[in-house]
């Protein structure tokens, strides 16, 4: 047995895993999660390139639960700075994104240019020969702390730590290739969503490595087509059990199959008609006949392919028991008008009311609630076998006791 805390501790079975309530529900978890993972070395997603586009350009985000700008500096280079100002902690950008030439805290109007270097201090000399700065006042020692920054095919990732791997090592050749394959032409912004989520953010890190819910939890999903159990798929892993890729295929359904299968499930019920059945209308875009991809990559990033709807989903961590899931649509630049329109029609399915996800949210709520005054119990997580393995089929839950085998390694549990 694993100490994992004072009063619980963690099972070490050979078959399935049983994960302790008490790390969705203890703030001194959160706490050490902010400290391990969020500041130590990983990379996070925070946004697209393409999202800032030219020098000054820049938009707000979080590592976890730390705010920071994602910006373009004079050179046209990418930077990711805290959102904290040197002299007494306020953000320095309080908007969303926008553009200007320095960065200027409205406090006390301490200025920096867009690499984070403190260029001015109201008031330094004093009024008068009153007041003013000390003689030893170096300003160089006062600029906005710089993160690590990689971009991989337009997705943008930062860290704190200084021994972060190279981030195609961090990723490992399965995440790269996926990347690769959604990423492979220039970019164009959509539109943004964003949800607030009252349950720990590492259930929805479950979620979104879970196959085997999204039939069962989804009606559209299922009684359209979209995705079930029974099409051909698969559940990936890198080495590292970090991330992991789950993918479909629609073309595989089989309606004889899929009767028996599901006629015991009411989210399988093909009475239900479309009043506009357009939201469906697709366009096969890869000759490889994947028509749903969720990759999953630690801590805070997915990336999707559901239909014709591209979108990463970043995850910000406001708390033990909260947080947010900022959604960013795109395409491709050089999509044509009529895709184009087909995409945004699509964007209906995903994000916080969408056809195929607006129940995610509800299941995180849900087991929150749940669990709140239940830390000594466990869940217990063996669909598929109960060892985190690859799977050539889409009933299985080993993705997610991968998921906590990577983040008791990085927790040091």
């Amino acid at each position: 047995m694993s100490r994992i805390g004072a009063e619980f501790s963690w099972p070490d079975n050979t078959t399935g895993c049983e994960v302790p309530f008490g790390l969705f529900t203890e703030q001194a978890w959160f706490e050490r999660e902010q400290q391990r993972i969020f500041r130590g070395p990983v990379w996070s997603f925070v946004g697209l390139a393409v999202e800032v586009p030219e020098p000054g350009s820049f938009k707000t985000t979080y590592v976890g639960a730390i705010p920071v700008i994602v910006l373009r500096d004079r050179d046209g280079h990418l930077q990711v700075l805290e959102n904290r100002c040197a002299h007494r902690g306020a953000l320095v950008c309080r908007e969303l994104r926008g553009k200007q030439a320095r960065l200027s805290c409205v406090y006390h109007q301490w200025t920096y240019d867009l690499g984070g270097r403190l260029l001015g201090v109201p008031f330094r000399a004093g009024i008068d020969g009153r007041g003013g700065m000390p003689p030893g006042f170096d300003p160089a020692r006062h600029n906005l702390t710089r993160l690590r920054v990689a971009e991989l095919h337009g997705l943008v990732f930062a860290s704190f730590c200084a021994s972060s791997p190279p981030l195609t090592d961090y990723l490992g050749p399965m995440v790269v290739a996926s990347i690769a394959r959604l990423c492979a032409r220039p970019l164009t912004v959509l539109g943004d969503q964003r949800q607030f989520m009252h349950g720990n953010w590492k259930l929805y890190a479950e979620n979104t490595r879970d196959p085997y819910h999204a039939s069962l939890l989804h009606l559209f999903h299922n009684t359209f087509g979209l995705y079930r159990s029974t099409q051909t798929g698969a559940c990936l892993m890198d080495d590292s059990h970090c991330h992991t890729m789950l993918y479909a295929k629609a073309a595989t359904s089989n309606a004889k199959a899929d009767s028996e299968v599901y006629k015991d499930v009411r989210s399988y019920d093909t009475s239900f008609k479309l009043e506009d059945p357009s939201v469906l209308a697709g366009r096969a875009e890869f000759d490889d006949g994947i028509t749903l991809v969720i990759l999953s990559v630690f801590p805070n990033l997915v990336l999707q392919q559901i239909a014709n709807t591209l979108a990463v989903r970043q995850i910000v961590t406001h708390g033990v028991d909260g947080f947010e899931l900022v959604w960013t649509h795109f395409g491709y630049a050089d999509d044509d008008d009529a895709l184009r329109a087909m995409r945004l029609k699509q964007a209906n399915l995903i994000g916080p009311a969408g056809f195929v996800s607006m129940e995610d949210g509800e299941a995180v709520e849900i087991v929150q609630r749940a669990v709140r005054e239940a830390r000594d119990a466990r869940s217990y997580i063996a669909m598929g076998g109960g060892r985190a393995e690859d799977a050539q089929h889409l009933v299985t839950e080993s993705a997610i006791i991968g998921f906590w085998e990577a983040y008791r390694k990085v927790m040091g549990i």
